[in-house]
């Protein structure tokens, strides 16, 4: 297929034009007479050599290439206005811009921590942080949506450059008067006969543990599923039910809120943390501090 040529108000045209169902309706969102609507929707159509929305008495909808037309219509429209919204924060005086994809333990466990310190050090630095699932985030640093990648555990890098920074574990926390609280090591499968406390629904961790659940062919007795770990553990805490969680979370609330820390025997739950980026040696030099703060984090010892 020859190389498709559209400007942004093709794009903003057809996109309301599928939304919309009519367009009519689409040429007076887009400030444009009819017939220049249709022609420019014409031209699209000619240009990918098939049609991308059906003519009906009531209005259009997109064919099934108009569907695939519409996804990536929708991706370009969302790249121009975060370029616009970029370009005026660098007019403001913004120096540095760094976007991360980050799986639920970094997001919500350890980036609060170490995020307040590298933008006090570098007040002219912004940093866009979004909770993504692992498969998403090696794909978002690949195709640009992201800078960054932070990921745990087994996951298909696609082919991108990794930096090991750290180890993660997963153990079990129960009140101290449960009855798994004596013992040192658990499996998993053990566990799931007991009511449960998780992350929220589409998190990393809890997608991943429904995909451990699936394969033993037992669900999870979720009782509340929350946004936190921390709050994880407070229910955990107060006996609602027990919950897997990261050993940095379950330390640090483990006196406060009365917890036992089971380790699991699975091999999964030893994860090792990396870093994904398409070429570290391109990365701008704000992009580059922020892989070394995360470094030097956990290469510092231990405070007791």
């Amino acid at each position: 297929m020859p190389l498709m040529h559209f400007d942004l108000t093709d794009l903003r045209l057809f996109v309301h034009a599928a939304e919309l169902g009519s367009l009519t309706r689409a040429s007076q969102r887009q400030h444009l007479s009819l017939a220049a609507a249709s022609l420019r929707i014409k031209a699209l159509e000619e240009q990918a050599g098939m049609p991308l929305l059906y003519r009906e008495a009531r209005g259009v909808r997109p064919t099934p290439a108009g569907e695939a037309f519409l996804h990536h219509a929708r991706g370009m429209l969302l790249q121009s206005e975060q370029l616009r919204h970029d370009l005026q924060e660098y007019g403001a005086g913004l120096r540095g811009h760094v976007r991360v994809f980050a799986n639920t333990t970094a997001v919500t466990d350890f980036l609060p921590e170490i995020l307040p310190a590298f933008l006090a050090d570098h007040p002219r630095v912004n940093v866009d942080l979004q909770e993504r699932p692992n498969a998403e985030i090696a794909r978002g640093v690949l195709d640009g949506r992201a800078d960054l990648g932070i990921v745990a555990g087994q996951v298909d890098t696609l082919g991108l450059q990794t930096i090991h920074f750290s180890t993660d574990r997963l153990v079990l926390a129960t009140p101290r008067g449960h009855r798994f609280a004596r013992r040192k090591r658990i499996a998993f499968a053990e566990t799931l006969d007991e009511d449960a406390i998780g992350m929220q629904q589409g998190s990393t961790l809890q997608t991943f543990l429904a995909g451990v659940t699936e394969r033993l062919g037992k669900p999870m007795k979720l009782r509340i599923q929350l946004s936190s770990f921390d709050a994880m553990c407070r229910m955990i805490g107060a006996g609602v039910g027990i919950g897997i969680v990261p050993e940095s979370a379950a330390r640090r609330n483990r006196e406060s809120m009365g917890l036992a820390l089971i380790d699991l025997t699975d091999a999964w739950s030893v994860r090792e943390r990396r870093i994904l980026v398409r070429d570290q040696g391109r990365l701008p030099r704000h992009a580059q501090a922020l892989i070394e703060v995360l470094q030097a984090y956990y290469a510092a010892p231990a405070v007791s």
